[in-house]
């Protein structure tokens, strides 16, 4: 596994919108903020041109869209890249991209979630590379950093850390943003789950995931290299972490064989799921029931509602890294290893 250099003060951070953009006034000071903010802890800050731009949910052409990631990871000034956001486009920029380049130049860190998994998911499976799913860049101009924010540059300095759960999150109900500098509204307890009522889990090995909805549009594609991945980690063994976007019950329980049957489960030592933002139930079947129909002959521990993803705050998880989960009596702990 390769892994970027610290990321040093001074360096720039960067930001590209490889799906959509932001063409909002109050996303425009948002950005501002973040500047101010990034600049205040030392380091230096820019754009790419697609930005602040957005049409049709795309923050500019596919293949403008690759060109400004390819060419901010050919510069040497920038010491990592945080996506400007998500969306549901960001797929269609992978027929732009080069991995071959990619693979010859000097590795920097990568970060986002979401439709970001386009990304991250390939970033580790392809380019054998570290990267952090994790906040997108406008979470980082809130008016005070949360401490999720915080732990992704610690990630970003090569740092080993052991991210405890949050004591309270967000809901489920999206709200328009009215403060360009607000926090997150934290009014949920967190409570993580052990899926077969397991007193304590404790397992590790290499981590590797994203957002559901988008891995599931990956498998078979000429990109699809999980096998390889898996084969070559088998010794270490593989953590799935799973962040859900909007999915039906009978989805999740049919993708979930779709993965098993494409060999994404073999030398698996456990699996998360974070807090799911819209699970529609259908049936009569909930979340966690679908979790425990089809993971209840196989020996694998499943955690959910952990901090993952769309629900924040979210642990940022080093993807391609060791990481070691342990979950017991609704809190836990996620430990990255940078080997």
């Amino acid at each position: 596994m390769r892994y970027p250099k610290k990321l040093e003060i001074g360096k720039y951070i960067a930001t590209t919108a490889p799906s959509e953009g932001n063409i909002n006034q109050i996303d425009f000071e948002r950005l501002d903020n973040v500047k101010f903010n990034l600049e205040n802890l030392g380091y230096k800050y820019k754009e790419t041109k697609n930005v602040r731009t957005n049409f049709k949910g795309r923050s500019s052409e596919a293949i403008i869209r690759a060109d400004q990631f390819m060419k901010l990871w050919e510069d040497n000034s920038v010491g990592a890249i945080i996506s400007a956001g998500g969306g549901d486009f960001l797929l269609e920029i992978l027929d732009y991209i080069d991995f071959e380049k990619l693979k010859l130049l000097e590795p920097k860190w990568f970060q986002g979630y979401s439709d970001n998994t386009g990304l991250t998911f390939l970033i580790t499976t392809i380019l054998d590379t570290a990267c952090i799913y994790g906040p997108n860049i406008k979470d980082f101009g809130m008016r005070k950093l949360h401490q999720s924010l915080v732990n992704s540059l610690e990630l970003m300095n090569n740092k080993e850390l052991e991210q405890g759960s949050y004591d309270k999150c967000e809901s489920n109900q999206w709200t328009e943003r009215t403060d360009p500098y607000e926090e997150y509204n934290l009014i949920n307890d967190v409570k993580w789950k052990n899926l077969k009522n397991e007193e304590k889990i404790n397992f590790s090995g290499r981590a590797l995931g994203g957002c559901f909805d988008v891995i599931l549009n990956i498998i078979g594609t000429q990109y699809d290299k999980v096998k390889e991945f898996i084969s070559k980690y088998k010794e270490d063994g593989i953590v799935w972490f799973f962040d859900i976007f909007e999915m039906s019950t009978p989805q999740l329980f049919i993708h979930l064989w779709q993965m098993q049957n494409a060999g994404y489960f073999e030398n698996c030592k456990g699996i998360i799921f974070g807090r799911p933002m819209i699970i529609k139930e259908f049936y009569e079947i909930n979340y966690e029931e679908t979790l425990k129909n089809f993971f209840e002959n196989m020996d694998i521990p499943v955690i959910y509602d952990t901090d993952i993803g769309h629900i924040l705050p979210q642990i940022p998880i080093v993807s391609g890294a060791i990481i070691e989960v342990e979950s017991e009596k609704g809190k836990g702990f996620i430990k990255n290893y940078m080997r």
